[in-house]
């Protein structure tokens, strides 16, 4: 992550029922929670250190990632970071420079397992990419579903440059992404790439201009929104853990999810829907 930060363990949450009821707002000292419609938004607010991390924004984003689990009324996260120079810019390195072999691990294990929950919420994340993403905010982007990006924006995984290696992921989600020979390249030099050369290698889904940012991201959003929850739910899940082993079992998972889907309301109505040449009204259900 970059440089990974923190020595807070993380403990895995245990799986909590979306429920429709109102939830109190999350007051949140590095992250700015909010929600408007269908649509949370979680913003990084450390703008004066280009968004770094730290425990307390580790803590602070998973327990908004929490929140939009669990919350029903929530059908994607837009993620983002304050100001216009970085998404994430890494570790807090004051934080970072202190931590021991045991403090590190746990603080790798702990920002794992807050992307863990990002990639597996078992609803879009938008990555939208104001500026830096470097080391944890690199990762981080990467645990996201769809990761948007601005012109200006820099991607690198540079923990080699500090006598580490990527903390939260990075090893395992960028070879997966735009495969091990690039991978390897941009973790073992450290070095940082633009977004164009992001897109071309497949790290980023798009580039567009900053003032188009977040528009961009809802309108991609909205477009998976429109569509059956449950069927969205279950192509995440099987996308994710299909990339967890071999092709022939993860045909199986996908086989397994379409019968699923099958039984569900929403199919029914998207079938109609289609033969009556009508919009359908999906429920979820």
């Amino acid at each position: 992550m970059t440089m990974v930060s923190g020595t807070a363990p993380f403990t895995p949450s245990p799986a909590t029922a979306p429920n429709s009821t109102p939830r109190a707002a999350l007051a949140l000292a590095n992250v700015q929670y909010e929600k408007k419609g269908a649509i949370a938004y979680v913003t990084i607010n450390r703008p004066k250190v280009l968004n770094a991390l730290n425990t307390p924004t580790w803590t602070d984003l998973h327990a908004a990632f929490e929140d939009a689990k669990a919350d029903a009324s929530v059908r994607g996260v837009i993620l983002t970071g304050a100001g216009d120079k970085a998404f994430i810019a890494g570790a807090d390195i004051s934080e970072l420079a202190h931590v021991d072999a045991y403090d590190a691990e746990e603080s790798s294990r702990f920002g794992q397992g807050v992307l863990d929950l990002i990639e597996n919420l078992g609803k879009p994340v938008i990555a939208a990419i104001n500026g830096f993403a470097l080391g944890g905010g690199c990762e981080t982007a990467m645990a996201c579903t769809i990761r948007i990006a601005v012109e200006h924006a820099r991607f690198g995984q540079p923990e080699v440059k500090l006598g580490l290696l990527p903390g939260g992921g990075g090893t395992q989600r960028l070879p997966r992404l735009v495969g091990k020979g690039r991978a390897l390249q941009l973790i073992l030099t450290g070095e940082t790439i633009s977004a164009q050369e992001a897109y071309r290698i497949g790290l980023v889904n798009e580039v567009v201009p900053a003032a188009g940012l977040i528009d961009r991201a809802e309108t991609i959003l909205k477009q998976i929104m429109a569509n059956a929850p449950i069927a969205v739910k279950f192509s995440l899940e099987a996308a994710n853990k299909g990339m967890e082993t071999s092709q022939s079992e993860g045909l199986v998972l996908e086989a397994s999810f379409f019968g699923i889907c099958a039984a569900t309301e929403d199919k029914k109505e998207g079938t109609a829907a289609f033969l009556e040449k009508r919009a359908p009204q999906f429920r979820g259900r």
